[in-house]
């Protein structure tokens, strides 16, 4: 489980490809803290630490086809960066909100305004099934966001510049794939009342 607070970005130092797997090596400053079999987010995509790098300096993540097929990591390429957050801690704070490392699917960056001290960022999605509700939490490639409009299959939110500089959102142009994962506590609400709905 995660919280959406972004701890750094990583760049993808390597990408092999092994049948339908992709491995990525990452490089990053927390790589000499981790261990293998921990769990780590990518861009919001839950993955297990599997080796280390030469100099311990990076490690390595294994994404089977169904991820890479659900999510955007397979646009991946190196010298990209990622945004990276380890599991949660029980005795932390929930600083961003509750997130599984599950992506539900893929958005595309409609267009992004510089607002004079923050920037809004617009998406759209496929599946209208998973509503966004304006000041509801969104996950945008790991990030906890908060939404500022929604609509069926399309919604924006409102960037500061601590998470603008800290993250990928500063390399994010329109046209460009995110991965998203709608609130868990609003997925099982929307799932219970369509069962409750009269057929």
């Amino acid at each position: 489980m995660f919280t959406g607070i972004i701890e750094e970005c990583g760049v993808i130092k390597k990408i092999t490809r092994e049948n339908t797997n992709v491995t990525f090596e990452v490089e990053a400053d927390m790589s000499p803290q981790l261990k293998v079999d921990q769990s780590l987010a990518h861009n919001g995509v839950c993955l297990t630490v599997t080796g280390f790098g030469q100099n311990r300096n990076s490690y390595t993540v294994t994404a089977i086809d169904e991820t890479l097929q659900r999510s955007s990591l397979g646009g991946l390429k190196p010298g990209g960066e990622v945004n990276l957050e380890r599991c949660m801690q029980m005795n932390g704070r929930l600083d961003g909100h509750i997130v599984q490392g599950h992506v539900d699917q893929k958005g595309v960056v409609t267009k992004v305004e510089d607002e004079d001290g923050s920037w809004r960022f617009y998406f759209k999605y496929k599946d209208k099934s998973h509503l966004t509700v304006e000041k509801g939490s969104i996950t945008v490639n790991g990030v906890s966001l908060t939404v500022v409009d929604s609509e069926p299959g399309i919604f924006s939110v409102a960037v500061i510049p601590y998470t603008y500089e800290h993250t990928n959102f500063k390399n994010l142009k329109p046209g460009d794939e995110v991965n998203l994962e709608f609130d868990v506590i609003g997925k099982y609400v929307g799932a219970y009342l369509k069962q409750q709905a009269p057929s």
